[in-house]
């Protein structure tokens, strides 16, 4: 008796090895990710296909998928050793890119083992990008696969991955398929295969909304300017003696998580200095608005009357007129591209043009539907300079979200960049005698305000404001906000933008100067402050600056733009 016992004991441990061995044997596993030792829940769960011979790896979304995002599997073929990444969209395109197991990090296998789901696990060690990676397998399953191929491929069942000692993906379910619905793992057809950049740039380049606004633009003075009849949509009109563009565009309705990106290219078509520029919105819902100004004039703009006598051309808000809005501040280099082969410097290759990438996503509750985009670089030049620029919109989730839109209050405040410079309008010089007030409405019901603030310096050669620290006080119903010094001192970073920059007699040149708040060839970054709850009714913002004294013929200046941006409480 005992030895039929023992001998049906044998039996049924060899029926659980073979089950486990058998090449037929197709497992389905199931990951979740863990971060810090707790499970995440709302993360996509990671699903994995495997037998003897080959795997299959997807996600599995929680939610309904945006329509652009591409369904991405990946496949293991361990007789070939070749893998592919898949990628299926809506439209019904497929693409892929192959890889041998030669291109993935190699495993170092240890002695260390622990069992997962009842299975004795290995681990293998490796590195990636400077990460460590552990992989813990099995080669008792019957199968090979794992749910993330990026860090390794190893010869047996993979049932968790730790990332740093932070970041796990673990198994949390085992289950043997039916022999029915042991489908093919690697699927006949997996679409066009193209190399792995090109796979990347096509599945990302399907989630990004572009809107081009200017191609190639010129921004010049003194060139004949013949504008279209007035409001026609995707048109360049030209104001100012040409040194500023506009357009009116039609800009998408998108989620409040979307991340909105400028990109700003610019060179020069023949002014050879470093002039300060703008991309900016036109407010248009009010009885006035700078289209009036760009239109027919400059003294059909409100004006702000200061103490030193001048009157200040649409710079700050008022019951029937809003100031442009300011999407980015930036400043031309000296003469890059069109002086690039008059000037030759030991070391130094120049480059061809200016690129900017600013995210704006702040200003995303202005920048939906019908908008007037404008650009301005002061210069004299008829040749002048060459722009482009478009918007990028990047979606925040994967998934289509069921969540209502946030409802914003956004005011612009003040603007005194002078985008009419060449046709009249004044610089911004009134804070040498007084503080640029202007008094805001807020509605009720705002919260989460913020204070979006840009600031720079100009002229006065050495004595100036260019170059000098000058403090910026920020006023809120006569109490103090904040207080800022705009100052850049990294300007010498960009000698390579800069061919037209004069050159001094102990190796420095102007172009490495350092400028409030700004350098040749940059954009100068917003700074943001928190505002404390403010009550419905009016309140009056103030900023204060020690404007320099003139020197000779030149004199001191400031551009200062500023907005504020709020939520109303649900």
């Amino acid at each position: 008796m005992k030895r039929i016992i023992t001998a049906i004991c044998l039996l049924l441990l060899v029926s659980q090895l073979l089950a486990k061995t058998d090449k037929k044997n197709t497992l389905l596993v199931s990951f979740q990710t863990v971060v810090n030792g707790q499970p995440q829940q709302d993360r996509n769960r990671l699903m994995l296909k495997c037998n003897a011979n080959a795997s299959a790896s997807w996600s599995e979304t929680a939610g309904n998928l945006l329509p652009v995002v591409a369904k991405e599997s990946s496949y293991i073929d361990f007789v070939s050793q070749k893998t592919w990444q898949v990628a299926n969209f809506a439209d019904g395109r497929s693409i892929n890119t192959t890889s041998p197991f030669s291109e993935y990090p190699q495993l170092t296998v240890t002695s260390e083992k622990e069992t997962i789901l009842g299975y004795a696990c290995t681990k293998a060690t490796t590195s990636l990008r400077s990460n460590s990676i552990e992989i813990w397998f099995t080669t008792e399953a019957g199968a090979k696969g794992t749910p993330s191929m990026a860090y390794g491929i190893a010869e047996g069942l993979v049932l968790k991955i730790v990332r740093n000692g932070n970041f796990e993906l673990r198994a949390t379910e085992i289950k043997a398929l039916k022999e029915s619905n042991q489908q093919p793992i690697i699927p006949e057809s997996v679409g066009e295969t193209v190399e792995l950049p090109l796979y990347r740039h096509l599945i990302t380049e399907q989630l990004i909304t572009t809107v081009d606004i200017f191609t190639d633009e010129q921004i010049s003075f003194g060139n004949e300017i013949n504008n279209p009849q007035e409001g026609l949509e995707n048109v360049t009109y030209r104001y100012s003696s040409g040194t500023v563009i506009l357009k009116k565009v039609k800009l998408p309705a998108v989620p409040d998580d979307t991340q909105l990106f400028a990109e700003l290219y610019q060179y020069s078509n023949g002014d050879a200095y470093d002039r300060t520029g703008t991309i900016f919105m036109v407010p248009v819902g009010k009885e006035k608005s700078f289209l009036d100004g760009l239109r027919n004039g400059v003294d059909k703009l409100p004006v702000f009357n200061a103490r030193n006598g001048k009157s200040y051309q649409g710079v700050t808000t008022m019951p029937d007129f809003d100031p442009l809005v300011e999407i980015i501040r930036f400043f031309t280099p000296f003469g890059i591209n069109q002086f690039n082969d008059k000037v030759n410097v030991y070391g130094l290759k120049w480059q061809d043009s200016t690129y900017y990438k600013q995210e704006i996503s702040d200003l995303l509750p202005l920048l939906q539907g019908e908008c007037w985009i404008g650009a301005f670089i002061g210069n004299y030049d008829k040749g002048g300079h060459k722009v482009s620029l478009r918007f990028k919109y990047y979606p925040g989730s994967r998934d289509v979200s069921d969540k209502p839109a946030k409802k914003y209050w956004v005011q612009p405040v003040f603007n005194t960049l002078n985008v009419m410079e060449m046709t009249g309008q004044e610089y911004g010089t009134m804070f040498g005698t007084d503080s640029l007030k202007a008094t805001i409405s807020v509605p009720k019901g705002v919260n989460n305000l913020i204070f979006r603030y840009i600031s720079t310096g100009h002229g006065g050669w050495g004595n100036g404001d260019e170059f000098n620290q000058k403090l910026n006080t920020v006023l809120l119903d006569e109490k103090i906000l904040f207080e800022y010094t705009p100052w850049r001192c990294d300007c010498a970073t960009w000698r390579n933008l800069n061919p037209a920059s004069g050159n001094f007699w102990n190796g420095t040149t102007s172009s490495d100067y350092s400028r409030s708040g700004w350098c040749p060839g940059t954009a100068t970054q917003p700074v943001y402050y928190p505002v404390r709850p403010l009550n419905e009714g009016e309140h009056q913002i103030k900023i204060s600056i020690p404007l320099g004294q003139n020197e000779g013929g030149s004199f001191s200046s400031w551009n200062v733009s500023g907005l504020l941006i709020g939520e109303f409480e649900k």
